[in-house]
């Protein structure tokens, strides 16, 4: 099976993770050592403070070195390594890397790294630092594969979901420890307290289901990002990878396959 390493592990690469691993690719991810995912309930970043994280029925599994890691993916599971500086990539060697940290930035990728290189979103550019760049932003174009330039730059306004955008994101009210008032999962109103930055209240500014949080003790700044409310209220959601993971998923799937068809490998 073809190796591929998936810098982040956030929901949105996770997303990544379970459709090349659904396809029989050998996955394994590194993550920072405090993950800052709020839709922790689907991503393999929870692995990093749990031992393990079950998305929906795939499991991925905190390894400490490059012998875990092929353990892990032996037993058909998804590696994930604390590795900030990304020096799995030297010592495991994958075919093919995806640089779905989301950073907005090239925080270091090159074409030299493997043979396939896919960067995710915002902060690369096809033919220069990545073979092909997987457009992230909600709209016509998510998911689709960019041969020439680069994808939409970041607007720092969140995508439309249910008729909101910024009033869907939970933010931090100062800097302090995050800890949650509620659970994912969790109906609430606006107005309801849905977390604390130290000891300030964090408000729900939309109804609807509580999507996404941070990890209780985590350290936050104000303003942060913390949690995110879907307001389409659809409970069942907060445990199965979005419709965005899995577009952009599928467009790396097919940069995969197309840059192979191009080469003539099989």
């Amino acid at each position: 099976m073809e190796k591929v390493l998936i810098k982040g592990a956030g929901d949105l690469a996770t997303g990544i993770a379970c459709r090349l691993h659904r396809c029989g690719f050998s996955v394994a991810m590194t993550e920072i050592a405090v993950p800052t995912t709020v839709r922790r309930t689907v991503a393999f970043s929870r692995a990093v403070y749990e031992g393990n994280a079950l998305v929906e029925d795939i499991e991925g599994v905190l390894c400490r070195n490059t012998k875990e890691i092929d353990n892990t993916v032996n037993q058909n599971k998804v590696a994930v390594i604390v590795d900030p500086s990304c020096e799995t990539l030297k010592s495991w060697r994958p075919d093919i890397v995806v640089d779905a940290i989301l950073a907005k930035v090239n925080l270091g990728s090159k074409m030299s790294d493997a043979d396939i290189v896919i960067g995710v979103g915002p902060g690369f550019t096809a033919g220069e630092d990545c073979h092909v760049v997987v457009e992230t932003k909600r709209g016509h174009n998510l998911g689709r594969c960019i041969w020439e330039g680069s994808a939409f730059p970041n607007t720092g306004v969140p995508g439309m979901i249910g008729g909101y955008d910024k009033e869907r994101i939970i933010r931090a009210a100062s800097d302090g420890i995050f800890t949650g008032a509620v659970k994912i999962g969790t109906l609430v109103k606006k107005g309801d307290v849905v977390g604390h930055s130290g000891e300030n209240p964090i408000y729900a500014e939309v109804g609807g289901v509580v999507r996404g949080l941070l990890q209780d003790g985590v350290a936050v700044t104000e303003g942060m990002k913390s949690g995110d409310i879907d307001p389409r209220g659809v409970v069942e959601h907060c445990w199965t990878i979005s419709d965005k993971a899995t577009a952009i998923g599928g467009g790396v799937l097919e940069g995969i396959f197309h840059i192979k068809q191009k080469r003539g490998v099989r």
